[in-house]
């Protein structure tokens, strides 16, 4: 838990600059058009590439190795970490060049755009590729820190990235750039390398953690009979599970791009509505499951399935507890929400209001997220990456083909806020074919399988009115502005589950709200 609360409090800082800088990027280039959309997809491009080719396998594969490792070598792992950071990072360099040389055949297979549109997206994507190196070497780093149980520099850091692009953006207003449906190339290469500069700070940032860590990495290209070959097997499902997200997620694309040069909300909308719905995934879950995974890991590694069953349901009941109330403020303060976060510049009240849209689509789909990302960490502490990736192919196929039918049966206006509540349905199919897999590969007993079902089961039975009530105490405060429509909103959704927590025995909430007012009275 203290582990857990280090990197929910970098979390929270750094979705906190995330917001303000989400707010400078809107009042910069807008929200809907040509110029926000061509960023959006150039800027996502580097994490597409990435999690394409190797972010995937980064993520899942490197901590449940580096722990066996630590447990199974005499020097604790030193020259396999070595050797494995080595070979990691000679495919990152020979990936990010290739995928600067291809930018413009990435931008012709993701987007449907032409002439000068088509341009602007070109050029922003090789302003923005280099990003993947960096992004690779973020997720490196910071997983050899982790593997020591080293969590708040791998939290904290995105927020120096927050404060370059920023600072970037902030420059671009204050010289009064910009101005019409483009821009220059100077503008573009401003913007392009600035955003690329706060990811390569944010990677740099993770060096003095690993030196207090008393890590020093030594490149290492002796890879012949050094067991690198077991987690790059595991790390062929990965990629196996990515390409099948990313199939998905080209279909997503195309259809919201399409959607933008049709009138309609575009890429961009559908982009910072996803950037508000992951806030409180990043802040609870992936805190608590990244502080549980070396343990998990080790209790896979010496075979004690109890331990880890007790870890699954601990972490289901906990993430639970905070998410499910975030997802009925997602959804019910959608619309003061995304004023208070992007409606700045050029972005007119029309354009948040349609993002509010997507967003409210997406919040149900929140809590499956969650769960999903619970159950699928667990089959990786057990060095388990061919399940997931069957797994994932029910999330992937769905979405694809939910996103599909809303781009053929809406109209413009409505394709993208289709598409999110498409991905919310996926994920909840996904959720639930998860959790019966993971039963039987654990014998979870039918006691603590219903005791994880009850806690979310009731959580959802005070979700319902929390929410109407929070909607409605927005509706009221509107006219006092969206700050004060969010607070009263907020203070509604929070009352209503702190005077159900104990009728409906909700635990995990009880015991969350009881801490947090003994911090607040000790203060």
């Amino acid at each position: 838990m203290r582990s857990g609360a280090v990197m929910a409090a970098g979390s929270i800082v750094s979705r906190a600059t995330g917001f303000a800088r989400s707010a400078v990027v809107a009042a910069a280039i807008g929200t809907i058009g040509p110029v926000a959309d061509s960023y959006a997809v150039g800027n996502a491009l580097p994490t597409i590439v990435y999690m394409l080719l190797m972010g995937g396998a980064l993520n899942a594969v490197f901590v449940p190795e580096l722990v066996k490792a630590a447990k199974e070598h005499k020097d604790g792992g030193a020259a396999y970490t070595d050797r494995l950071l080595t070979v990691c990072t000679v495919a990152l360099l020979v990936i990010t060049a290739t995928a600067v040389w291809a930018a413009p055949a990435i931008i012709d297979a993701y987007t449907g755009y032409t002439g000068d549109h088509a341009a602007m997206a070109v050029a922003f994507a090789r302003y923005c590729l280099p990003q993947i190196f960096f992004l690779g070497l973020f997720t490196l780093l910071g997983q050899v820190l982790n593997a020591r149980g080293r969590f708040g520099a791998m939290m904290w850091a995105p927020v120096l990235n927050n404060v370059v692009v920023i600072t970037v953006f902030g420059l671009y207003l204050a010289l009064a750039l910009g101005g019409g449906g483009t821009l220059t190339p100077t503008e573009t290469a401003l913007l392009g390398w600035g955003t690329t500069a706060g990811i390569a700070v944010q990677a740099l940032a993770l060096v003095p953690a690993l030196r207090a860590a008393r890590f020093r990495w030594r490149p290492r290209f002796d890879w012949r009979g050094s067991g690198l070959t077991r987690p790059l097997r595991s790390a062929g499902w990965l990629v196996l599970l990515v390409l099948a997200n990313q199939a998905a997620y080209w279909v997503t694309t195309r259809l919201a791009t399409s959607a933008g040069l049709d009138g309609g909300p575009g890429y961009s909308a559908y982009n910072n509505a996803y950037a508000l719905w992951v806030v409180p995934h990043g802040i609870i879950t992936v805190s608590l499951v990244t502080a549980l995974v070396p343990r998990m890991s080790a209790a896979a590694a010496d075979a004690d399935t109890a331990a880890v069953r007790r870890d699954v349901s601990y972490a289901l009941r906990t993430s639970g507890a905070a998410v499910v109330p975030a997802a009925c403020m997602l959804f019910a303060l959608a619309q003061p929400v995304m004023a208070l976060v992007f409606g700045y510049g050029v972005t007119s009240e029309s354009d948040t209001a349609a993002m509010a849209a997507i967003l409210m689509a997406f919040a149900p789909g929140l809590v499956a997220m969650s769960g999903q990302y619970v159950l699928s960490r667990t089959f990786y502490a057990l060095s388990d990456t061919r399940t997931p990736f069957l797994l994932n192919l029910v999330i992937a196929g769905l979405n694809a083909g939910l996103s599909l039918a809303a781009a053929y049966l809406l109209p413009a206006r409505w394709v993208v806020t289709g598409m999110a509540a498409a991905y919310s349905l996926a994920l909840c199919a996904g959720w639930l074919a998860t959790g019966m897999v993971l039963s039987r590969r654990l014998a979870v007993s039918a006691p603590l399988r219903s005791t994880a079902v009850g806690s979310h089961g009731r959580l959802l039975l005070a979700a319902v009115p929390a929410t109407a009530l929070g909607y409605l105490a927005a509706a009221g405060s509107a006219p006092a502005g969206a700050l004060a429509a969010a607070a009263a909103g907020a203070g509604a959704i929070v009352l209503t589950f702190a005077l159900l927590a104990r009728p409906l025995r909700l635990t995990e909430l009880d015991a969350l709200l009881t801490g947090l007012r003994r911090r607040l009275a000790r203060r």
